[in-house]
Formats: structure tokens, sequence, C-alpha cells
């Protein structure tokens, strides 16, 4: 039985088939298979070095897999196209990237930030229609154009900085948007609204999603559907509620374990305890399982070695 997300009739806008990628003798991704569909949003969960940004990487062109395909709207793009076909593949994913400060210019103020995508991909436009645009964009992520669009990014906020972000990658009417980490570097007293941000942008654009996080805990508040990563495979997936309420595989149970919570003393990711449970899931997962069980509706579990 191979992954499955999502069992619905509407064809998905990008799918990884079996998708696997080494690098060298390391197996990063380990046959992943997922798909995006518009409008909804995939959490893709787990520690670092699981192969969550290798997936985001190749599905914005940034690298290529070893095996595997990419489908785009049923068709196969897993080979390279001709130089405009790849240009409106990249016009058509966009990235938020996890650091709101390294991924703006500090030479220049924000309205460049918008005016040049909307300079490459817009179309030759008048410049009183074109700062039309910077205004509606500034204004669709919580920014008053008027006190924003002339400032240089060390003048804002790191979460001012990251609704600039969110505001470029929306200005080229993207159809998907890869969200590799874009709250770990803000203060914890805004990641909320961010999140908040993106599931807004999300359903007013019908952009079909992957968003990509360490934490857990945050996948609900984005997320319809949620993929568990552990040592390049996918261990876990399906409904994001139901995954999260009703946990089966025991990484899944690990990291819910490690989020905070007032009823219990909380036990953090780097203590030894988890670490030693950690390294007992991976004992049982290393070897690469082929037997996936459905444990629920839209919930699945690959099986662990010890079953098998």
């Amino acid at each position: 039985m191979k992954p499955h997300i999502q069992a619905v009739t509407a064809e998905p806008v990008v799918r990884l088939e079996d998708v696997q990628r080494h690098f060298g003798s390391v197996h990063a991704l380990k046959s992943v298979s997922f798909s995006l569909f518009a409008g909804k949003a995939l959490a893709l969960v787990g520690e670092s070095g699981c192969g969550k940004t290798t997936c985001a990487r190749i599905i914005a062109r940034l690298d290529k897999p070893t095996a595997g395909k990419i489908l785009v709207r049923g068709q196969d793009r897993s080979a390279r196209g001709s130089g405009r076909e790849e240009r409106m593949y990249r016009k058509d994913v966009q990235m938020v990237f996890q650091d709101p400060f390294s991924s703006l210019n500090p030479a220049f103020t924000i309205n460049h930030h918008l005016a040049r995508p909307l300079q490459l991909h817009g179309g030759d436009k008048p410049k009183a229609e074109r700062d039309e645009d910077i205004s509606r964009l500034l204004v669709s992520v919580g920014l008053d154009p008027t006190l924003t669009r002339q400032k240089f990014p060390h003048e804002l906020s790191g979460g001012q900085r990251q609704r600039v972000n969110i505001a470029r990658a929306l200005a080229v009417a993207p159809s998907v948007l890869v969200a590799d980490e874009p709250t770990s570097m803000l203060d914890v007293s805004i990641r909320k609204d961010i999140l908040d941000l993106l599931a807004r942008v999300k359903r007013e654009n019908d952009l079909a999603m992957l968003y990509i996080t360490h934490d857990i805990a945050t996948a609900a508040h984005v997320a319809e559907e949620i993929v568990v990563m552990f040592a390049g495979q996918m261990v876990e997936w399906g409904n994001t509620e139901t995954v999260l309420s009703a946990p089966k595989h025991p990484y899944t149970q690990l990291l819910l374990s490690a989020v905070p919570h007032g009823g219990r003393r909380f036990v953090t990711g780097g203590s030894a305890r988890f670490l030693e449970q950690a390294e007992k899931i991976r004992a049982l997962t290393r070897p690469v399982s082929t037997t996936v069980e459905q444990v629920g509706t839209n919930h699945f579990m690959r099986a662990l070695a010890a079953s098998n």
C-alpha cells in the first residue's frame, strides 16, 4: 500500500510520488509521497535533519530528487523544462524563508522588494498602477503602506519583515506557497499572528501550501493535513486534528510529549530522556518499511520494523 494523503476527487496542484534524495551514502528522503491541494495546507513536521527542507527545496526547484516524480496538475515535471517553463514554474511556486532578516536586502526599501517581482512577472504596467499593487499587497498582510513602503528592512521588526516576505511571495499570484519554518526566528508573542496570516492568505488566495515546522503544536493553526517525518521517512500522516488527538506512531507521541502543557512537567527536546526515547524509535524505523497501516479515517502510519 502506497503512502496516501487526502482521498478527494480534486486534482492536486503538486504531488511528490515516491521521491528519494541521496547525498552520497546519506538517504535524506526515502520514498516520500504527498499532495498539495488548492486552498489547503499540509504541515510537514519533524526534527532537524529529517528531510523537511529537502522536500521544500525539491518542490521549489532548488534541488532535484535522486528518484521519484514531481507531478504538477497531473503532468510529470521531474525533468527540467525549457527556460520559459522553468521561469513560469518558479513564478507559480513561491517560498517564505525561515530568516526574515537575511531574506531581505538591507540596501533596498520595502517598495523596491515588492516592485521587483511585479516588474519581472506582472507585465509592463504603468508605475501608478504598480504602486497601487504594492499598497494592496502591504494592506493584505496587515501593514500600512504609507508607513512601510519607503522604509528599509532594518527599520522594521522581525514580524513586520516576515509580513513583507509573505507580501513579496504573493506579488506574483502563485498557486503554491512553501513556508519553511516561517516563525522559528520570531518572538513567541508574534508567532501566532504570522500563523493566522498564513492561514488567511492561503484561504483568500486559494493557495496550495506546504508548511514546514519542527513545532508540531503549531500545525493545527495552519494545516488541514499533516505528515510526520522521521529519519527521511513519512511515519504518520492524515487529518491534522485526528493525528494530533490520537497519535499512533511512537515518534509522533514523543513529539507531542515535548509540547508544553500546564498539567504536566515540561520535557525539553534536548533532555536525556527525550534523546534516549528518540534513539529507541530510530532503531525501529531505520530500515525502510514499505508496510502502511490505515489506523483511522484519513489516518495512516508506517509500520514499525519490529512488527514486519
